[in-house]
């Protein structure tokens, strides 16, 4: 994945987000396998799924790729580059306050590696006006 720069990654809404951790958890897979994977956590069609996710292509969130016939999906964007912007927008948005302190959750819990908290605060860093 390529290096992100936060302020312009385009804005992440839920459906997004949903897509974003199957492809984050699973790597490249093709819509249907996304639509399987997704299963009850929402009430789609297979058509809706394929339509969020073309739809993510566009914003530069997703990259496709042919394999063998079949379309193949993949973030192109790294978790922790995703889960920036969340952040930031929810900290700017709804707590008024620096992202620092909303990164230290994510420091204090197991949903993140070391690794990837790292990413995420030096992304937020970065994106710092």
């Amino acid at each position: 994945m390529k290096k992100t720069n936060v302020t312009t990654l385009p804005e992440i809404n839920a459906s997004e987000l949903d897509l974003l951790k199957v492809l984050w958890r699973e790597g490249a897979l093709a819509a249907r396998e996304v639509h399987t994977r997704l299963g009850e956590r929402n009430s789609w069609a297979y058509s809706t799924t394929r339509t969020v996710m073309e739809r993510m292509v566009g914003k530069g969130l997703v990259e496709k790729k042919l394999f063998h016939g079949l379309n193949l999906y993949e973030a192109k964007i790294s978790r922790p580059a995703g889960l920036a912007r969340l952040v930031r927008n929810f900290a700017d948005r709804v707590l008024e306050l620096d992202p620092a302190p909303v990164v230290s959750l994510f420091a204090e819990g197991e949903a993140l590696s070391a690794e990837e908290i790292r990413e995420l605060s030096r992304l937020l860093e970065e994106a710092k006006p």
